[in-house]
């Protein structure tokens, strides 16, 4: 696991990273109040369907939340789990790029 400095430069470096998959872990109805253009919503509450959005162990992860409390959570849960490649990017609150 990894945690990336800053919001904005994570959503960079997952733009840049083939195969990467942006995971928002926040709950379904603050997804739908705005995200990250072209991100999963995998609720931390529900992380057991994180298989629908990264079959693979092996696909880059680059999670996020509000304020990065949640994305840590579950990307500690993901490693235990057997991902290999997953990124803490913190939270979409800090984020400056557009949302969706």
């Amino acid at each position: 696991m990894r945690t990336i400095a800053s919001m904005d430069e994570g959503v960079a470096e997952a733009r840049r990273t083939p195969g990467a998959r942006l995971v928002d872990v926040r709950e379904e109805g603050e997804f739908l109040a705005g995200h990250v253009p072209d991100a999963a919503n995998v609720p931390l509450s529900q992380l057991g369907r994180i298989a629908d959005v990264a079959q693979d162990r092996a696909t880059p992860l680059f999670l996020y939340c509000a304020s990065g409390a949640r994305s840590a959570r579950a990307a500690r849960e993901l490693v235990r789990a057997g991902y290999a490649d997953v990124r803490d990017i913190g939270g979409i609150n800090d984020y400056t790029g557009p949302r969706t």
